[in-house]
């Protein structure tokens, strides 16, 4: 019990203040659960990321779970995701219900677009951290860096989901056949689970059928068919929403809630949030039941898969051509965290040379002085006000 509160704390702590979107999270969480307060390796936070890359749904907040998971069982797991979640679901539904939007006037107007491009350089500093020290820690071979620039530059060059997951298989194949890892012994774990993959599939095949009987369903069906079909996360869920639950509401409102889910702390799907209050009318609900029941929605499948996946991963990670997989995805993800750095994180952020020389004093800050992310975000709040 007394582990579950620390990790609803802790979680909830980094989702007041994770801007930058799934890249930065990664860096947010390394810094939190790896360097500060040594909850894992730095091995065994680079399994859990290799595995929330290849599943479906919100990669950050799986890999969130994932660590809560780690640390105290389900109850852990659980407690990570509305810490996580929470701040960015409040912001959210008070978007949709007082039908807030990006062009908020006067001097609140300015202080408050100053504060979020503050913690939007905070973010390059975030992932351009967690790049370094993660190239330092994955990329020591010829291989792992040709691994981890090839991966950067088709990215660069064609920023696609279907390059994403093209370069992360090449980049298992490569590991698995050539690559040299460490030996890492046996992780002791649970192993596979079947009961929430069989659920995962039972709401995936059953939600559609029962839909056709109740408006409820087919709302939640929505969301949940989205939650699974994902692979990416982040900003691949907003082409994916629009098909589903697109035409029920207007382009303006759909825009809105996405730049919205941009700006905010925390995960983007709580977009899933927005549009579950703008949508809930529409089947006899209340604005709160259907922010609720579309966030849940669309987290549950890739909460499901981590839950039953987890600890299958963990023991085949130990196994020479498995750990020359992971080892390939691992160069591999350094590749995307530096391709993320440049976009979307490094230009949407960075405009003029005061921003750069923010992003300097942050980098320093954080990696020579060891100042604690809390204090950065206030000081570049602050900073970027004065500026």
């Amino acid at each position: 019990m007394k582990q579950g509160f620390e990790v609803f704390w802790r979680f909830l702590l980094l989702g007041f203040v994770s801007f930058g979107g799934p890249a930065a999270h990664i860096g947010y969480f390394r810094n939190a659960f790896v360097e500060k307060r040594q909850w894992l390796t730095e091995e065994a936070f680079a399994r859990l990321l290799a595995l929330s890359q290849f599943l479906p749904g919100p990669g950050s907040s799986q890999l969130g779970f994932a660590i809560g998971l780690q640390r105290a069982g389900l109850a852990g797991g659980i407690a990570a995701f509305l810490g996580f979640t929470l701040p960015s679901f409040l912001l959210m539904y008070f978007i949709a219900v007082i039908n807030v939007d990006e062009h908020t006037q006067g001097e609140l107007g300015a202080t408050v677009r100053a504060v979020l491009q503050g913690l939007k350089l905070l973010a390059v500093v975030v992932v351009a951290d967690a790049a370094l020290s993660m190239f330092k820690t994955f990329c020591k071979t010829r291989l792992a860096v040709a691994i981890a620039l090839a991966t950067a530059i088709a990215l660069l060059m064609a920023p696609t989901l279907w390059i994403q997951m093209a370069v992360l298989i090449t980049a298992a194949l490569v590991g698995c056949f050539w690559g040299k890892p460490a030996p890492q012994a046996a992780v002791p774990s649970s192993g596979f689970k079947l009961v929430p993959l069989s659920l995962f599939a039972a709401l995936f095949i059953g939600l559609p059928i029962a839909a056709t009987q109740f408006t409820q369903i087919q709302f939640f069906a929505d969301f949940y068919q989205a939650g699974s079909l994902v692979f990416g996360g982040g900003h691949v869920v907003l082409p994916l929403l629009q098909q589903t639950v697109g035409s029920a509401i207007s382009p303006d409102q759909f825009l809105t809630g996405y730049a919205a889910a941009q700006a905010v702390p925390g995960p983007m799907f709580t977009f899933a949030t927005f549009l579950g209050a703008e949508l809930a009318v529409l089947s006899s609900l209340s604005p709160i039941q259907g922010a609720l029941l579309a966030t849940l929605a669309i987290f549950l499948p890739g909460f499901l898969l981590v839950l039953s996946l987890q600890g299958a991963w963990q023991n085949l990670a130990s196994k020479p051509k498995i750990a020359g997989a992971a080892w390939g995805i691992n160069a591999a993800v350094v590749g995307l965290l530096i391709a993320a750095l440049y976009n979307p994180v490094f230009i949407s952020a960075v405009f003029s040379p005061k921003d750069m020389a923010m992003i300097l004093a942050g980098l320093f800050a954080l990696r020579v002085m060891r100042v604690p992310i809390v204090y950065l975000v206030v000081g570049f709040g602050v900073v970027r006000i004065w500026l």
